[in-house]
């Protein structure tokens, strides 16, 4: 049975699919863009350990997941690549990741969308309508949580979906909602990693 989160909802996934091995992240939205250049939306991962501030830190640039490096170094995630329309029934992009197989070092995952070329193309999320993130087993295909994005975005250029991260050995999973006017290459280095 499938959880509805609301901004800020939190959910213990292995406590709600006990034997829990594998997540898939699926990723959709529509874009009303009726003139200017298409719009192209890329989700990214980022694999982070906490600093002394409790901040989530990259641990290195290789553990930043997206369409163009899309295995962590570990291998125990998975972007499927690009979706360059959005325009495809159900999820647009997805994220797998195996749960047993992250590296220890990792305690949360920060799940970002971000426009591609946002600044020169003049592009926002107040294009962008019905963003919604789902938690499923991968093995069974059971939706184990979703999350509808309906706050106004109109003047950010990347929103951070979610996060996944690990609570006293168990995975768990922050419906996030937080817009920002940044560039990837910006989140990048936000997370401490280099461009």
């Amino acid at each position: 049975m499938s959880t509805t989160l609301q901004t800020g909802h939190r959910i213990n996934l292995e406590k709600t699919a006990p034997g829990l091995k594998r997540v898939r992240i699926g990723l959709g939205w529509k874009v009303n863009a009726t003139e200017g250049q298409p719009f192209d939306l890329d989700s990214s991962v980022f694999l982070c350990r906490k600093n002394a501030d409790d901040d989530p830190v990259m641990i290195s640039n290789a553990h930043f997941v997206y369409y163009n490096h899309t295995t962590s170094p570990d291998g125990a995630v998975v972007h499927s690549g690009d979706n360059r329309t959005g325009d495809k029934d159900g999820d647009d992009e997805v994220i797998t990741v195996d749960l047993g197989k992250v590296d220890p070092a990792v305690v949360e995952m920060p799940i970002v969308v971000t426009i591609h070329e946002a600044d020169a193309r003049k592009q926002t999320f107040g294009r962008v309508t019905d963003a919604y993130v789902k938690v499923y087993n991968d093995e069974t295909g059971a939706v184990l949580a979703e999350y509808d994005l309906d706050a106004d975005y109109s003047d950010k250029t990347a929103l951070q979906f979610g996060s996944l991260y690990r609570k006293d050995g168990e995975w768990r999973f922050q419906a996030v909602g937080a817009g920002f006017k940044l560039n990837l290459a910006t989140f990048i280095r936000k997370l401490g990693g280099t461009v």
